[in-house]
């Protein structure tokens, strides 16, 4: 039973700061052929300028940390290899397989529908912790949802 318990996660108490951290679960859809269908449980801290998105498999061990800062950015698989990109955007696409607007996805945890080009972000159950989003253009259409944890 052990095996399956995770670390508790801390609460952010940042007061009125804006929150710079989240955890929960997230699904990635590629609707490809054929078609490709990841999910993890994550960690996200920072912000679109400076940051880190950790994934965990079901029983808690890490799958990949990305981490990125002005100019650089650096994925680490869980076999401890660690490759560099030039950007975020880069980074996120070869680790996923296809483009993903994590720098809009800050914008849409914190509330905020920021427009990207292709996408339709569904923010109107975060309340309730959870996102989705769709991406129609370019192809293949692309579909994330997060569940965020209370």
């Amino acid at each position: 039973m052990t095996g399956c318990a995770q670390v508790p996660r801390v609460p952010d108490s940042a007061g009125d700061r804006p929150k710079s951290s989240w955890s929960g679960r997230l699904a990635l859809q590629v609707e490809s052929d054929p078609q490709q269908y990841s999910s993890a449980a994550f960690e996200l801290k920072g912000n679109a300028a400076n940051g880190e998105l950790s994934l965990f498999t079901p029983l808690g061990g890490t799958l990949a940390v990305m981490a990125w800062a002005p100019g650089n950015a650096t994925l680490r698989t869980s076999s401890n290899d660690a490759r560099n990109f030039d950007s975020l955007d880069a980074l996120v696409t070869q680790a996923t397989g296809t483009a993903v607007p994590v720098t809009a996805l800050f914008d849409w945890l914190a509330g905020t529908n920021t427009l990207v080009a292709g996408w339709l972000a569904d923010l109107s159950q975060l309340p309730g912790g959870r996102i989705s989003a769709k991406r129609t253009t370019p192809l293949p259409p692309v579909q994330l949802r997060i569940v965020l944890d209370k």
